[in-house]
């Protein structure tokens, strides 16, 4: 339960490895478009890692389908073919793709070097929507707004299905020092801008052999603490709780259902939020549920278990519940909001869903000892489908709120949140989109 995403078909995103990997890469720029023999067997080595760790541990024995080993095959003779590293890296990506599996993907070996677009954006409805812009950036400076509609990226048209395979394709596996974009803001015309991306150099001693280091990149790359920092606040006797992701503690969580025992209402935003741990999700329902809730099969490679939300009993909340949901909810999001419909709990406001709804574990791998050198490199791997109690899988098809409510690109562009104002009038307060806009205000992540 990892990542909100979906995949491009296996032939986009071989056009984009075709296409753009040879000339993306930051550090590829700076030298010839050519890989040594030992970049080359390095490569093939990543590629046979994945492989076998799919073939032995994927929860499905038959591959959705897919032919693994040729795949693997083509692979292998794609990479010999390969005139960068950053190429060779999306073959990889390639043959993972085949899998049509939102949680199982190639992770290349990290980079001495950050790269940031200067701009976030996310699906609202079907349309690419700006939702923040940094300040001082090149974004900023060539008047990208939120509100603003991107219509294209590099020459391909984002969609719900294919956003996530270009943000890996641009981000993941070659990060580009800028990229051409096609928007257009509210009420104005499509115009066509290049934007440079915002680059940071590593120090040259960072040692990736050692967890601070490694953490202090992550920090570095996505402002950790800033992003996964829980919010809370409290109208008219309605307690809204905005979740970025299921990664609480234990105490952090009896905190917050504790706190409910003491308000009519409670709202809680999950937009954003890309899911996490499975313990998290099972523990936050158990407080809304006044018995103990199947929340559906865990389909393994060898058999199936149930996941249950145990009850807190006459210590679960009883109150009116509302969950609002967005295209970045993804996973264990999905699934709180689905048994909440399921079970007829409370009401489910905003977008529909990621669809990225699967059970992974992370696998890491090395060449410390074949190379001479320490090269860290890991996948995210599915080990079970989950199948709800009505017989259906989210993967692909995410949830449906029971109030679709899409924020126009105007009421983006003022800040404003008719989603989170809409919840708090179904929880009895009545504020203005305006003012909501204001409870959560976008953070630059």
């Amino acid at each position: 339960m990892k990542r909100a995403a979906k995949f491009l078909a296996p032939l986009v995103l071989l056009s984009i490895v075709a296409w753009i990997f040879p000339v993306a890469s930051v550090a590829e720029k700076k030298s010839a478009d050519t890989m040594t023999s030992i970049q080359r067997d390095q490569a093939l080595q990543m590629l046979r890692d994945v492989y076998e760790k799919i073939e032995k541990d994927y929860y499905d024995a038959t591959y959705h389908g897919l032919n693994l080993d040729a795949r693997y095959k083509e692979a292998q003779q794609k990479i010999a073919n390969a005139k960068s590293l950053s190429d060779a890296f999306g073959v990889i990506a390639w043959m993972v793709d085949g899998l049509n599996d939102s949680h199982t993907f190639f992770d290349p070996p990290p980079r001495p070097y950050l790269v940031r677009d200067g701009w976030q954006a996310t699906f609202i409805g079907d349309a690419c929507m700006i939702t923040a812009v940094k300040e001082g950036s090149d974004a900023e400076a060539k008047g990208l707004k939120p509100g603003d509609q991107v219509l294209g990226i590099e020459g391909f048209r984002p969609t719900r299905d294919t956003w996530w395979k270009l943000y890996y394709a641009f981000h993941t596996l070659a990060p580009r020092s800028g990229m051409k974009l096609a928007v257009v803001s509210p009420g104005g015309q499509p115009r066509e801008v290049t934007v440079m991306s915002i680059v940071q150099n590593l120090p040259k001693n960072l040692d990736l052999t050692s967890g601070a280091d490694i953490w202090e990149l992550v920090r570095q790359s996505e402002n950790e603490e800033e992003r996964y920092t829980v919010r809370s606040v409290e109208v008219d006797n309605v307690f809204v709780w905005k979740l970025p992701v299921f990664f609480l503690s234990d105490e952090q969580i009896d905190a917050f259902l504790r706190k409910t025992k003491n308000y009519k209402a409670v709202v809680i935003d999950l937009r954003g939020n890309p899911g996490g741990a499975e313990d998290n999700l099972t523990r936050l329902l158990g407080g809304f549920v006044s018995r103990d809730v199947k929340v559906g099969d865990r389909v393994e490679r060898k058999n199936a278990k149930p996941l249950v939300a145990k009850s807190r009993g006459d210590h679960s909340y009883n109150g009116k519940l509302i969950v609002l949901v967005d295209s970045g909810s993804a996973s264990s999001s999905e699934l709180f909001a689905r048994v909440v419909q399921l079970e007829k709990r409370g009401t489910v406001v905003g977008d529909r869903t990621a669809g990225a709804v699967m059970e992974a574990r992370h696998v890491s791998f090395s060449q410390d000892k074949a190379f001479g050198q320490y090269l860290p490199y890991s996948m995210s791997l599915t080990v079970a489908d989950l199948k709800m109690t009505d017989g259906n899988s989210l993967e692909h098809h995410g949830v449906v709120p029971d109030e679709v409510l899409l924020p126009s690109p105007e009421e983006v562009a003022a800040g404003a949140d008719p989603q989170l104002a809409r919840a708090l009038q179904l929880a009895g307060a009545n504020v203005s989109s305006s003012a909501a806009g204001q409870m959560f205000p976008a953070r630059w992540k």
